[in-house]
């Protein structure tokens, strides 16, 4: 009977996987990737995860490589339960968290309502857009004072000085120009994009320019912002962040 001996290698069993360096990997973009996407369509990846809206106007290369690597990036939000809109006639994508009844889905993206002053812009810009473009007019613009000076007449006195109900409407201002929803052309003229139908639509509008009728109806001082218009916006005018 032969011995064994314990210490002597298994020549039967395969050995474990040695590990390739980075450098004899081309695939690797960094020590232990396992990614297989491409850099550049990570980047867009990460770009759709990072930031609310993608626009083609304004990142036409990210946008053809969302087109062509669609189906990939749509698996990877899926993964997260996340899902992919792609506007095509508007040249816009975003994501959507999933919500189920069916399947227990954590939430990724959390909803960040609009404050009633970024709500009340958002209504007067859907408003000054859609009757550009209802008359033919290739793009709808507006400067900062008329916002202000239709904005500010749903302020009241409760609502705090009339400097801080203008630094309210600036701030909700700066916000939708960072969100590209519209885009400073010049100072303090601003032109109104595409992604204002999608924030707003033409129900909500409805909803929102009814209720802001009813309030001011037979008003002969300026209504004051109540809870109402959260109720109003509540669960429709929100944004999705991871």
């Amino acid at each position: 009977m032969t011995d064994i001996d314990p210490s002597a290698p298994d020549t039967d069993t395969p050995a474990f996987i040695a590990p390739v360096a980075m450098e004899n990997d081309p695939d690797a973009l960094f020590a232990g990737d396992r990614g297989i996407l491409d850099a550049d369509v990570r980047r867009v990846l990460v770009r759709i995860l990072q930031r609310r809206f993608l626009v083609a106007e304004n990142s036409p290369a990210e946008w053809k490589l969302l087109l062509e690597h669609q189906q990939m990036i749509e698996s990877r939000l899926n993964d997260l339960f996340v899902r992919l809109v792609v506007d095509h006639a508007r040249g816009v994508a975003y994501k959507e968290q999933v919500r189920s009844d069916d399947v227990d889905v954590p939430i990724l993206l959390k909803d960040e309502a609009y404050s009633r002053a970024e709500t009340l812009v958002l209504v007067y810009l859907r408003t000054v857009f859609q009757r550009e473009t209802t008359a033919g007019t290739a793009s709808a613009r507006v400067d900062v004072e008329e916002v202000e000076q239709t904005v500010l007449t749903y302020f009241s006195e409760t609502d705090g000085t009339r400097a801080s109900q203008q630094r309210a409407v600036r701030t909700a201002i700066a916000r939708l120009d960072r969100e590209g929803i519209i885009e400073e052309e010049s100072e303090g003229r601003y032109r109104i994009g595409p992604l204002i139908e999608i924030v707003l639509s033409a129900e909500v509008l409805r909803d929102l320019q009814r209720w802001l009728e009813e309030q001011t109806r037979d008003a002969d001082t300026p209504t004051p912002l109540t809870d109402d218009a959260d109720a109003v916006a509540s669960g429709i005018l929100e944004e999705e962040r991871a």
